[in-house]
């Protein structure tokens, strides 16, 4: 029985001495659907952080702007009461400038050069460019080109623009762009757009073919026009005060989980373009490959202008396109 006693008071004991770790979780939200491939890279990326963590730091994922539209979730992260979320270069520009950079029109040569650029030394400064603004951009996250897509009739020039109501984001470099070819820019959010395309209130739209699929846009729309006029990553941002909050230890887990992240994107992307494009055609969409020149041309006006009004992103696009 005394040993019973001495035995069951050292287990209490050490029960008592040992503290299990505790588990710090983080909050990633997001716009896009389930089996859109940035979310899915997003999963991938959160598997990663929990392996390299031993299960100590977790990334909770909340898609379909359950907590917010892009821009609302940006401002979360400003006031610390969201840690992550996935947004549009085009969105983030309103809060860090510079970034509106990528909302110029054919701005990069091919997905290489594209590629170049966002893993260059100038991509990482424009990534970190919105820490002063309190949003640490980790990674960029590859959304291929942009294209026009249209409910009653194909688009093979600018021409075909004039005088229709074109959704885009909230960027004023997307706005211009589109006033530049004569449509009429409708800011929209991306979870109103299905709605807003059903009920006359956006007569057409631009995004990349795997959104367009994903959306099931193509249900309304039944014109894509491959004009590919942009090319606006996407880009993976955590709050700088929850950033700051973290160890060193798990800045890199984050850090490294975002590169591994990026390269399993870009092979998610690749497979999700070829499909999209075999199945909005299966679905009865018309694809349309206009001379993407005439748009070019209609474009330049935009770049010239820069040079007068706005010498820093000017320079920009120069540093941009001469990065091979």
């Amino acid at each position: 029985m005394k040993k019973a006693l001495i035995y069951l008071f050292l287990l209490v004991m050490v029960s008592s001495c040992y503290k299990e770790e505790p588990v710090k979780s983080l909050k990633l939200a997001h716009s896009l659907g389930v089996t859109h491939p940035v979310h899915v890279a997003m999963e991938y990326f959160a598997d990663r952080v929990k392996e390299k963590s031993g299960g100590k730091l977790l990334i909770e994922i909340y898609p379909s702007s359950q907590l917010g539209s892009e821009r609302q979730c940006l401002e979360l992260l400003q006031i610390g009461s969201l840690d992550m979320t996935k947004v549009s270069s085009a969105v983030m520009e309103n809060f860090s400038p510079k970034l509106k950079v990528f909302g110029y029109p054919y701005l990069f040569k091919d997905k290489t050069h594209r590629y170049h650029v966002f893993d260059s030394k100038l991509g990482e400064e424009l990534l970190l460019d919105g820490e002063k603004y309190w949003l640490r951009g980790l990674t960029y996250f590859d959304a291929g080109s942009r294209s026009f897509y249209t409910k009653d009739k194909e688009i093979k020039s600018p021409e075909d623009l004039k005088g229709m109501k074109i959704r885009v984001m909230q960027s004023p470099t997307a706005i211009s762009l589109i006033k530049s070819f004569g449509g009429a820019a409708t800011p929209v959010s991306w979870g109103e757009l299905y709605t807003s395309l059903q009920q006359g209130v956006v007569d057409g739209a631009e995004n990349n073919l795997p959104s367009f699929y994903s959306s099931k846009h193509y249900e309304i729309c039944k014109f894509f026009s491959v004009d590919e006029h942009t090319s606006i990553p996407d880009i993976l941002v955590i709050s700088s005060s929850v950033y700051k909050k973290l160890t060193a230890e798990e800045k890199k887990w984050i850090d490294d989980s975002a590169k591994e992240a990026t390269v399993k994107q870009r092979e998610l992307w690749e497979e999700a373009e070829k499909e999209a494009l075999a199945e909005i055609s299966k679905a009865g969409v018309k694809i349309t490959y206009p001379n993407k020149n005439l748009f070019k041309e209609q474009s330049i006006e935009i770049i010239s202008e820069l040079k007068e009004n706005d010498t820093a992103i000017y320079n920009l696009v120069k540093q941009i396109r001469e990065i091979k």
